[in-house]
Parts: structure tokens; sequence; C-alpha cells
């Protein structure tokens, strides 16, 4: 372990012997901290928080403060950190609130970029990327491989697809499913994130399937209705399309509330 001599680590803290923690870094009770982690100077880390391996959180960031949501009242919820995850400088990521399932949960190998923000109670996959001063509100729903542009943010309980792009400036109100590019204020579907698929190894008969979906939803003259009966045939012997139709199924009962972008 090596912690700097002015870091303050409280004695309720569990903290691996193979974690290295900066100056004047806070380390509250109630926060795990696995092995291999790096916490830079002028941390502020408050639980309950569990944080897995070979995370690494650089200076001014604040890890599992209490949520900013003023029907909060100091109940215990927990943060959950997991694996590989990069916090840069100035991240904000809020514990739960009694509203939800108590917890704000964020999975492995994610890159926070200065400045961005989790609010409490969101649920973020793996392999996503948030440019600088992304913003998630609270309740928000993020899968796998998600890129948000700097200054982009997303409205309070929304949900973003596995590897959809939100593009700079954005501002997402409803729900994006897999695979788009979302572009405006408030987002519209712009295209399919083709790029982002080839880097992640989908062949371009793959990438043609998701292309010919996209049309389906959002250039056809089909109902919403119509076209995820169109797409859920198509996704029979098209899996790259079974996401894409889960998504839509899932966000049906919240249309009123959320909806799609469309």
């Amino acid at each position: 372990m090596s912690i700097h001599p002015t870091a303050l680590i409280d004695r309720r803290a569990n903290v691996d012997s193979n974690v290295e923690i900066g100056a004047y870094t806070v380390v509250g009770p109630d926060v795990t901290i696995a092995s291999g982690c790096r916490i830079g100077p002028h941390v502020v880390i408050e639980g309950p928080t569990t944080i897995g391996r070979d995370n690494h959180i650089f200076q001014f960031a604040s890890i599992g403060a209490a949520p900013q949501d003023l029907k909060y009242k100091g109940e215990p919820t927990r943060l959950e950190i997991g694996e590989r995850n990069s916090f840069r400088e100035n991240c904000t990521i809020n514990r739960g609130t009694t509203k939800d399932q108590l917890v704000t949960r964020i999975a492995n190998d994610n890159l926070f970029m200065a400045g961005s923000h989790v609010g409490h109670d969101c649920v973020i996959g793996s392999h996503c990327v948030f440019a600088n001063y992304a913003t998630l509100g609270g309740h928000v729903e993020v899968g796998d491989w998600v890129h948000m542009g700097g200054f982009s943010g997303i409205h309070q309980f929304c949900k973003v697809g596995p590897h959809a792009f939100i593009a700079n400036n954005t501002a997402v109100t409803r729900d994006v499913p897999p695979y788009i590019m979302a572009v405006g204020r408030p987002a519209e579907p712009h295209s399919v994130n083709a790029e982002g698929l080839k880097r992640r190894g989908f062949t371009t008969e793959q990438i043609r399937n998701i292309r010919d979906a996209y049309k389906i939803l959002y250039r056809s003259s089909l109902k919403l209705a119509e076209a995820i009966e169109e797409l859920q045939q198509r996704a029979a012997s098209q899996p790259e399309l079974e996401v894409f139709v889960a998504f839509l199924n899932d966000s049906t009962p919240r249309r009123e509330r959320v909806g799609i972008v469309r």
C-alpha cells in the first residue's frame, strides 16, 4: 500500500494493501477499494461505495457523494463500481436513492473524462466513453459501448442502448435505441453509428442489416408497432437485431412517459 501521509483514511474503510492514494485525498467510512486501484491527490470518496480492481481516479474527483435529490434524507444507499474504469479530473459520481434500487452501478472499462457527471441511480454498462462534461441525470440507463460527446446530457429516466453515439452538445430527452447516432437539442436520430460498429468488429453484412433496420424504423411509413413487428421477423435470421428489438419492446410501456427518439 502506498498512501501519502497527508491522506485521510477512515478506520472503517476497507482498502486493499495494493492501492495507491495521493496527497490530501479523503476516504470515508464504508468505502471498499480493491487491489490495483490508483487514487490521485485531492480526491474525496464517500460511502457506502465499493470500487473494484484496477480503477484509476484522478485528482479532484468526487466519488460516492450523496445524491443531488431533495427527496433524499440520508438513507444508506450505495455506489458500486466495477473494474478498470478511469475517472478523470473533477468527475462527480453520486450514490443511489430510496426511490429506485438504492444503488448507482458502473460496470467495467469505462472512461469518464474531465467534469463528467453520473447522477443517482444510474446504471452504466461497460466500454463506454463519456467526454468532457457529459452529464447523466438520475435514473438513467446506459448500455455497453455507448459514446457521449462533450457537453452532451441525458435527461432523467432515459435509456440509451448499446453502441449508440450521442453527439457533442446533444440533449437526450427520450430513449435512444442501440446503434443509433443521436444529434441535436432535443436529440433526433441522425444515422447508424457505423464507424463505431466497424471498430468493434461488426461485419459489413451486419452493418448493412442494421442500416436496413434503421430505415424501417425511421424512414418508412410504418407505425412504430408495425416497424417493431417487421424487425422482430428479421431478427430471427439477423441476430444483431435482437438487442434492437428487445430495446424497442422494453421502451413500449414507457412510451407515454419517455418514448424513443423518432
